[in-house]
């Protein structure tokens, strides 16, 4: 099922994000900059477009997998979280998580983004909760 959404060009010659296969999760999201990312660097990497998204969905930016095996390349916030009101241009935090610097050019693939539902939360104050077998147990309490 497919979800209409408005896109708009915030400039000309940006790139539309598109699935490269007809089963793909993610949408590739592109540059629309060149940009040097130094070895440690943080930078947020502009892709050109803004979107409308419906009441009722967020669209999470996720790290492509190439980019991080092949590069050190990684989203420090990820995944990143664009909500239904923002309407300003998509930006990629990226981080090189390598010793190397990463030569970023306009079109080239960087981050996925991915359609998701949200579901508001209700709180119920309450003074007991149900037991489990877990109970209270934290980090690591479950196992390896």
């Amino acid at each position: 099922m497919a979800i209409e959404i408005r896109i708009k060009k915030i400039d000309s010659n940006a790139i539309i994000p598109v699935y490269k296969t007809e089963m793909s999760s993610g949408m590739d999201i592109f540059s629309n900059e060149v940009y040097k990312l130094k070895a440690g660097e943080i930078y947020p990497i502009s892709t050109g477009i803004a979107i409308e998204i419906p009441v009722g969905f967020e669209i999470q930016i996720r790290p492509r997998s190439g980019l991080a095996l092949n590069h050190g390349i990684g989203i420090l916030n990820s995944p990143g979280t664009i909500d239904a009101d923002y309407r300003g241009e998509i930006k990629v935090i990226l981080f090189n998580f390598s010793k190397e610097p990463y030569e970023i050019n306009i079109g080239d693939r960087i981050a996925q983004l991915i359609l998701t539902k949200v579901n508001k939360i209700c709180w119920v104050m309450t003074n007991e909760l149900s037991d489990t077998d877990r109970g209270k147990g934290g980090f690591g309490h479950t196992g390896y």
